[in-house]
């Protein structure tokens, strides 16, 4: 099957770092995490998360109980909002660093994970902060030990070396990777995803899809990749309906969950590329906008540009969505609308123009996509040639449904 796609002579690296408890309990296993931080002369951790979800989810009594009965002092920074920023990472290495803590426990999706993870970098980097992080002004070589409760089924940064955060005063939005933020152990429990409302549901599973569309496709993709995505699309495109018409199904969130971290190392191995890179400045100029929306709003028009080039693998992962393909590229624009369909009736059904964007907003878009730390690197992994006409064909495609 690969040898249709991938030259089987190609040397590559197929990537697996983090220890990850995953399944429905998962998180009695912080016991274990606690017992293993105390054995590595840890006496102090910080713990990362937003507002509500870390209690609503029902992850804070059972970490806490764990860090007390193994003697480990904690302090707690609660302030991560969607979208983060290199002003929390900030103001939560400095609580770090003034308690003394030695790791860095995330608890949320991935904006707190990210967050734990920027700050496990700056707290080995005492002279550096988030924004010399996220502008790439340094090399990031190593961090504190790092534990990673994940509380969505989307993001699959509980399994991989990225994160992202925002440059506010830039409209930047860049991603960072470094083999020092694998986490050193990641706890996946279905369980703690029930409160996770429908919309939530929705975005980080789309999140999920398009973390493997971009790693199959990638300059840099590999089998392991590829047989992931496979999986990846499946398990959402049946599950996700699922979940949604009933949020407690936990037979549905635990597949999801599934999904959502076998794409983490999907895109760990393959990387990303148009529709992060494009997505990042849209969440930027808008925090508000749901990242897992964005994507949604420009995988339509990022499918129609890359199938003639990637056809034969688009057409195997995405047939459980669209069968029978051929991956031919007179497939192209056919295929993207069936994929817009697919997400409008998972009720992804806003586009760039419903979000308030207008024709005038797309270059200074564009810009930001060529200007913004990292982004020309995702950009490079695109499997044709990334120029600002093709950057600006997608963002005017995506302002209205294809059809």
């Amino acid at each position: 099957m690969f040898e249709k796609y991938l030259d089987i002579h190609a040397v590559m690296e197929l990537r697996m770092r983090s220890l990850v408890y995953f399944g429905c309990g998962a998180i009695s296993k912080m016991r274990d995490i606690a017992k293993s931080l105390k054995s590595r002369g840890i006496e102090r951790v910080l713990l990362v998360t937003s507002r509500r979800a870390y209690r609503t989810s029902g992850a804070w009594e059972p970490t806490l109980a764990a860090l007390d009965a193994e003697g480990l002092d904690y302090v707690h920074y609660d302030k991560v909002t969607p979208n983060p920023t290199t002003t929390s990472i900030d103001e939560a290495t400095a609580i770090g660093k003034q308690f003394g803590a030695k790791a860095v426990i995330g608890i949320g999706g991935g904006s707190p994970i990210d967050t734990a993870k920027s700050v496990a970098i700056l707290l080995k980097y005492p002279n550096e902060t988030g924004e010399s992080l996220y502008e790439w002004k340094f090399t990031a070589e190593k961090a504190v030990p790092i534990v990673a409760i994940n509380l969505t089924h989307g993001t699959g940064t509980e399994g991989n070396r990225f994160a992202v955060a925002s440059v506010l005063h830039k409209n930047f939005k860049p991603a960072i990777a470094s083999d020092a933020i694998y986490p050193t152990w990641s706890i996946d429990d279905p369980e703690l995803m029930l409160s996770l409302p429908v919309k939530q549901i929705r975005y980080t599973s789309i999140d999920a899809v398009n973390h493997v569309v971009e790693a199959v496709t990638s300059k840099v993709t590999n089998p392991f990749a590829i047989s992931l995505a496979r999986e990846v699309i499946a398990l959402v495109h049946q599950y996700l309906p699922v979940a949604m018409a009933d949020p407690k199904d936990l037979v549905a969130r635990y597949h999801l969950a599934y999904a959502a971290l076998l794409a983490g190392v999907s895109f760990d191995n393959g990387f990303l590329h148009f529709t992060h890179a494009l997505e990042h400045p849209l969440s930027a100029v808008k925090p508000e906008l749901t990242h897992g929306l964005g994507l949604a709003i420009l995988l339509p028009a990022v499918v129609c540009e890359i199938y003639p080039n990637c056809g034969a693998v688009l057409a195997d992962i995405f047939a459980s969505i669209v069968p029978g393909l051929k991956g031919t590229p007179d497939e192209a624009k056919m295929v993207a609308i069936q994929i817009e369909k697919w997400l409008f009736e998972m009720g992804a059904d806003h586009k760039l123009a419903d979000e308030g964007y207008t024709a005038e907003d797309v270059t200074r878009l564009v810009k930001l996509t060529f200007a913004t730390p990292s982004l020309p690197a995702l950009l490079g992994a695109a499997p044709i040639e990334a120029t600002e006409e093709v950057v600006k064909r997608i963002y005017t495609s995506s302002m209205e449904p294809l059809v």
